[in-house]
């Protein structure tokens, strides 16, 4: 499949807007732009000029969002399937550099700061997942899929396409395999520990991928010091701190987590006799158990997820931290 630009229109922006263009910034939103000259559907590449019709680049159009241009390029070249093989190859190569041998498990694309906007690529092992949250990465999935197939030789390919981005783009969610889809579990290594993820199940694409920084400098704070994970999710920074002789207690209120969590620290030799798991609600085990701690860690869910929510969001932040110092 070849990528078609849209040679009959072009966005074009109000006197003065253009300075965000200058300085790189990827998005053009719907106040920035004077009128559409032509016709174009959401998804298709436009090419962007300045109000005295000087061309600054080429991007995604979508009249139903607020971010009416994601912009892929501020040169003058072709966006076809070769510009995004090259876009991608790019995206392989920095992480083949940045990344150890002993880590299996990141994030490939990160949309825009990839100049791949409204796309993003998370690699555990031999399986992606990927998600297409604008709308011209939906309309070139195909495409996308293909290349990624190309490149990488995965064995699994799933999509989990949710959330506000794409509500904001007016898009509906898509949670669907793409290729392959019979091991959902999967064993990944990080910083040469053993995790198993559930990428179609479990939170954001499976694991906090960026996360790992923090994961590691937990290990080594917490070395032969006693550690209550709250949160814990699948217990990664219990695991961390365990490895390097912490005593640790992981508290997250939903059973699988814990299981999942008891796992980990099975597939890493690590006694879970000598550690605690507890299902339950964080707000209430703070409240009621008298045990204290030498580190807490504390990575709460989103307490605001829209405007309204700003008020009781910031209360919920205060109360958790407040209970947490208590326990140290």
């Amino acid at each position: 499949m070849n990528i078609v630009e849209n040679t009959s229109a072009r966005v074009v922006l109000k006197p003065g807007r253009e300075k965000s263009i200058y300085n790189r910034h990827p998005w053009l939103f719907s106040g920035a732009v004077e009128k559409l000259d032509g016709r174009a559907k959401a998804g298709d590449v436009v090419p962007v000029y300045a109000a005295k019709g000087e061309f600054l680049g080429k991007g995604f159009w979508n009249p139903h969002s607020a971010i009416r241009v994601r912009l892929l390029t501020f040169q003058q070249e072709t966006v076809d399937v070769q510009f995004f093989r090259a876009r991608l190859q790019n995206a392989l190569a920095l992480r083949k550099m940045l990344i150890g041998t002993d880590t299996n498990a990141f994030r490939l694309v990160n949309s825009d700061g990839d100049l791949l906007s409204g796309l993003i690529v998370d690699q555990y092992d031999d399986t992606l997942v990927i998600q297409c949250t604008s709308s011209g990465m939906q309309l070139h999935k195909p495409m996308l899929i293909d290349l990624l197939k190309e490149l990488c030789n995965p064995a699994q390919i799933l999509e989990r396409s949710e959330g506000n981005a794409l509500r904001n783009e007016g898009l509906q969610p898509v949670i669907e395999w793409q290729l392959g889809g019979e091991t959902p579990m999967v064993d990944i290594i990080e910083n040469g520990l053993k995790f198993r993820v559930d990428v179609k199940g479990g939170q954001k694409t499976g694991f906090f991928l960026d996360q790992r920084g923090n994961r590691e400098l937990t290990g080594k704070f917490a070395a032969g010091k006693s550690l209550l994970n709250c949160f814990s999710y699948s217990g990664a920074f219990s695991v961390y701190a365990a490895v390097n002789g912490a005593t640790t207690t992981s508290v997250d209120i939903s059973e699988p987590a814990i299981a999942l969590a008891k796992e980990n620290f099975k597939l890493n030799d690590l006694p879970t006799k000598s550690h605690d798991f507890l299902a339950a609600n964080v707000f209430d085990y703070l409240r009621e158990d008298d045990a204290r701690f030498d580190m807490i860690v504390l990575d709460p869910p989103a307490f605001v997820k829209q405007k309204a929510h700003i008020d009781k969001g910031a209360r919920g932040y205060k109360d958790i931290n407040r209970l947490a110092i208590q326990k140290l």
